[in-house]
């Protein structure tokens, strides 16, 4: 059973099915009520604004949802420092992780064999389904840089690997929140912690211990074998395609696969994935599938496998549209405005600050 659909009016009505109250009280839980819009959002679908908008429409008590509008919230903002910050985030940006012993990644985590049954079942879920609780996330990512001591770049590559909803921005910022190298401190999960928001009553593994203990512990054998990754978009040759250069050409991409972007222009429509980004940013088969299929609600929608300067120059386009974002910063052409939460002018390195502006921007 296909866990996300690609069919945009489903889409919409996953985003009326919200319930910004129960995902408040339950969103941490295996089993909690979380709306899995994040594939939609990270592929630029639908924006964060927009489903604010909806919530609006819809009358919902915003006191009441603001702790899903702050999780709306998170995501804009570790964009916001991609922005700001362009390739900085793939290093450790406030300051260097402590106590790293590798730049590779658990064998154990990679094939689902922590011998931790939630953890394994969720990477194995991940494979299937591209897909992982966000609680989860971050216990994955304290196994591997906290526990196992490996630097956080090579395992948050692995996941965004196999996200469908994967943000680079989101993820390499989370991990690094994670390691210690975004924030005040590490981040910690001991079995206990596991137990009670996965459903299960496991005892014995390596976390099955105090938070005391298990900061301060070696390596466990469990997770001490480290393997290198290699990871690789498999890219199809290039179908042709036809332009009309009497028309300007939208640019679409991984990060803007919006269905109602100029909607109701008369223009050529590209969705192009240029292979120097995914060496630097690789996806798995099943993630450009994906997006191959969402695009599928645009009308016309023509994709090219190449570097934009090829397109141009294949195809003589005189000119370019895209939507603003950090991967795009060699594009020529009539940058759009891509649809935030609320514009929140500066540069803002604690969320909490970020968060307050918007906060008192709310209806």
């Amino acid at each position: 059973m296909q866990l996300f659909t690609t069919k945009y009016d489903e889409i919409l009505k996953k985003v009326d099915s919200i319930n910004p109250v129960k995902y408040a009280v339950t969103r941490n839980f295996k089993n909690g009520h979380v709306t899995k819009l994040s594939p939609y959002i990270s592929r630029g679908v639908i924006s964060t604004r927009f489903i604010y908008e909806k919530l609006v429409e819809k009358d919902f008590n915003l006191k009441k949802c603001e702790k899903f509008i702050q999780e709306l919230a998170w995501r804009d903002f570790w964009q916001q420092i991609w922005v700001a910050k362009g390739s900085l985030i793939n290093e450790d940006l406030k300051r260097p992780q402590e106590d790293v012993n590798d730049y590779k990644i658990p064998e154990s985590l990679v094939q689902a064999k922590t011998g931790i049954n939630s953890v394994d079942d969720e990477i194995n879920n991940l494979y299937d389904n591209g897909y992982m609780h966000n609680h989860m996330r971050m216990y994955v990512a304290s196994i591997a840089t906290n526990i196992a001591k490996s630097h956080w770049k090579t395992p948050a590559k692995w996941m965004y690997y196999h996200l469908l909803d994967g943000d680079w921005a989101s993820n390499a910022l989370s991990w690094q929140w994670v390691a210690g190298s975004n924030s005040n401190k590490k981040y910690y999960a001991n079995q206990d912690n596991i137990n009670k928001y996965f459903e299960s009553n496991q005892k014995n593994t390596f976390l099955d211990s105090s938070y005391e203990f298990i900061s301060s512990m070696n390596i466990p054998d469990k997770v001490s074998e480290k393997i290198d990754l290699k990871l690789n978009s498999d890219f199809q040759n290039n179908d042709e395609i036809k332009l009309d250069n009497s028309l300007p050409t939208l640019i679409y991409n991984y990060y803007n696969i919006d269905t109602n972007w100029r909607k109701n222009e008369k223009a050529n429509r590209v969705l192009i994935f240029e292979p120097k980004i995914f060496l630097e940013y690789p996806i798995s088969q099943k993630c450009l599938d994906f997006s191959i299929n969402l695009s599928k609600n645009i009308n016309d929608i023509q994709i090219f496998f190449g570097d934009i300067d090829l397109l141009k120059s294949k195809y003589g386009v005189s000119k370019f549209i895209f939507k603003e974002h950090p991967l795009n910063s060699h594009y020529k052409g009539e940058e759009d405005e891509r649809d935030w939460l609320f514009k929140i002018d500066g540069e803002y390195l604690s969320f909490f600050k970020y968060w307050n502006k918007i906060r008192k921007k709310l209806i």
